[in-house]
């Protein structure tokens, strides 16, 4: 299939333009005819070329299932309400996907069955949401709820990014700055010191001997990090691996605490806007672990879910895990007790939430003086090596 423009002119002389996808361009132009066009031009598109071609991210996501949510409680019919989504949007991926969702739906195929044959665009959760909505006759209030969730999601994902980045990002410019030091700046004292002709201080020697190494294995500098990285990534994508990872980040001293709290908000929220929508539990719970972003949580979920098959509480498996705070486990336990679940997860989320963007802003406090530290040791030692010969010198003079 290929796209082509066309210009034509109805039989009264109005002139009319637009798009079409075709095999060729004899079908486009029987097409027109058939439609009661004349004097029909038809050109093949000429394909567009883009450096950084748009794309659907989360926010296009949810902006859409907002403005959805309006047109249905406005009586809009759901295709209709696609194809005034479609022309509102001036980001050509996006339009590309509200296109192929509204031949799906044209074609009689429910809007939640719709959402999973785009998987790349639509998790699980959202898929499941609009087909409680659906069944349940409340998809536009079902949408609301998505997109609050989204937004609250949004905002988390962004407080771990925040909280990850700026560790990395210094640690990446401590390294450059050191292996500059190491290559271009302290064989040039080397040399200047080799024709002094007397042992040099212990400190001095050990930094132009890692220096020499750095000059000679500047390609081992060079690529392991990348090396690293790429390591790391290939060892997450095993199923050992990744558990092993995420295990690790959870006992991290200071990140894996963020983490922790980060994976129990996101489990309260999601688990609580499923069971909002009246969605069942072990439906949810399947739906929670694949959202829960880490390995080690998921198996907790899916080991409590496997409890409650047998007749167990929720609470007392997620005891048991060791991930989730005693207090959740609690406060989970009186919902199950009061059926008063979803307010119970709703207060948890809202709180860990709350702790999330404290442990963040607490960890960053904590890490500038420690990587101020570092930086000090490392490139302040490196310049006072240089320095000693040149002060045992003029102690001598």
């Amino acid at each position: 299939m290929a796209e082509f423009t066309w210009k034509g002119k109805t039989r009264d002389g109005t002139e009319r333009s637009g798009e079409m996808e075709a095999g060729n361009k004899d079908i486009v132009m029987a097409s027109l005819r058939r439609q009661g066009l004349v004097a029909v031009k038809v050109k093949k598109k000429p394909i567009e070329i883009h450096l950084f071609p748009e794309r659907v991210d989360e926010k296009d996501i949810t902006v859409f299932f907002r403005q959805l949510s309006t047109m249905i409680n406005a009586g809009v019919p759901l295709v209709q309400a696609f194809e005034l989504s479609e022309k509102g949007s001036s980001n050509k991926a996006l339009v590309k996907l509200l296109k192929g969702m509204r031949d799906e739906l044209e074609g009689g195929v429910p809007l939640g069955e719709t959402l999973r044959k785009f998987p790349k665009d639509f998790d699980r959760l959202s898929c499941a949401l609009i087909e409680a909505g659906e069944q349940g006759g409340i998809l536009d209030s079902i949408l609301l709820r998505l997109c609050a969730y989204r937004e609250k999601a949004q905002v988390l994902k962004a407080k771990i990014k925040s909280a990850m980045v700026y560790p990395v990002a210094i640690v990446t410019v401590a390294f450059i700055v050191t292996a500059v030091l190491m290559i271009f700046v302290i064989p040039v004292f080397g040399e200047m010191f080799a024709d002094f002709g007397s042992a040099l201080p212990m400190p001095t020697q050990i930094a132009i001997n890692l220096s020499n190494g750095f000059v000679e294995y500047w390609y081992i500098v060079l690529f392991a990090p990348i090396i690293l990285v790429t390591g790391i990534k290939q060892t997450y994508k095993t199923k050992s691996g990744r558990y092993r990872l995420d295990q690790l980040l959870l006992k991290l001293p200071i990140l894996g605490d963020v983490l922790r709290k980060a994976s129990v908000a996101r489990f309260c929220r999601t688990f609580s806007t499923l069971t909002a929508a009246g969605v069942p539990v072990l439906e949810s719970l399947d739906t929670v672990a694949e959202t829960a972003g880490n390995v080690v949580v998921e198996e907790a979920i899916l080991n409590a879910k496997e409890s409650i098959t047998q007749g167990q509480t929720l609470s007392a498996p997620l005891a048991e895990s060791g991930i989730f705070p005693r207090m959740v486990t609690q406060m989970i336990n009186i919902g199950e007790e009061t059926g008063s679940m979803e307010e119970m997860l709703s207060k948890i989320a809202d709180f860990y939430e709350q702790e999330v963007d404290t442990a963040v802003d607490n960890m960053t406090a904590l890490m500038e003086p420690l990587i101020m530290a570092f930086l000090g040791v490392v490139i302040g030692g490196l310049v006072i090596a240089m320095y000693l010969p040149i002060f045992k010198m003029a102690s001598i003079v």
